[in-house]
């Protein structure tokens, strides 16, 4: 764990073998040659508008941020009373996010690591968050079970993906991805069992899109913990 003034980035430490053989080590590079395609920010700066819509009428707690990607989120719900943590595979993405923290003294705790390889403990958290998720299949049910697994009774589960046509799915597979490889939202709901209450999971129209954005529906999944 190393701090930086009042923020703290936690590495999460690799279960042993486990990143040859799913293959963490691999994804992390992948997404940090992603985020340095650029020198500035990847991302708006801004929050989800479908993550600011849903959790608007939640009373602040303990949230997990999935995929924090450069912050934008974690630092909204942080500026709002939640006691955040937030986490993302690549080590690139985390730095520029706890950079744009410090630069509004947003306090969130920030983790670098693969979430379901290194998973957190059962019940911790009032909000999980996974926005535009990217989950590895190859990772086992078991996995992304135990990530639901963290939701506290009472607490809510958001999901939000792209809506993808199918020519969103052949671009993005001639970048490398393959959609087909990820946890989608119909995947994630058949995983939550009689443990969660679903409350919404349908095609909703995008709030807030960055400029330019060739997505323009989302596909949410919001869920509640018995």
């Amino acid at each position: 764990m190393t701090v930086c003034g009042r923020h703290t980035v936690r590495t999460m430490q690799d279960h042993e073998h486990s990143e040859d053989r799913l293959g963490a080590g691999s994804q992390a590079e992948k997404w940090n040659a992603r985020y340095c395609e650029r020198d500035g920010a990847m991302w708006s700066g801004r929050p989800n508008g479908r993550l600011v819509a849903e959790v608007a009428t939640l009373i602040p707690g303990l949230a997990l941020d999935v995929g924090c990607g450069e912050g934008a989120d974690a630092i909204w719900l942080a500026k709002r009373g939640w006691t955040v943590t937030a986490i993302d595979i690549s080590t690139t993405a985390i730095g520029r996010a706890q950079e744009a923290a410090q630069a509004v003294g947003a306090p969130v705790e920030w983790v670098s690591g693969d979430v379901l390889e290194n998973p957190f403990l059962a019940s911790s958290f009032d909000l999980v968050s996974l926005q535009y998720p990217a989950l590895p299949k190859a990772a086992g049910e078991r996995a992304v079970r135990t990530l639901l697994d963290t939701v506290r009774p009472g607490g809510v589960l958001l999901a939000v993906y792209h809506d993808l046509d199918d020519e969103h799915r052949e671009h993005m597979k001639s970048r490398g991805i393959d959609p087909a490889d990820y946890v989608g939202a119909d995947d994630l709901a058949e995983l939550l069992g009689d443990d969660f209450t679903v409350e919404l999971h349908s095609v909703e129209p995008r709030i807030d899109p960055p400029p330019e954005t060739p997505h323009v529906a989302d596909i949410v999944l919001r869920a509640r913990r018995r």
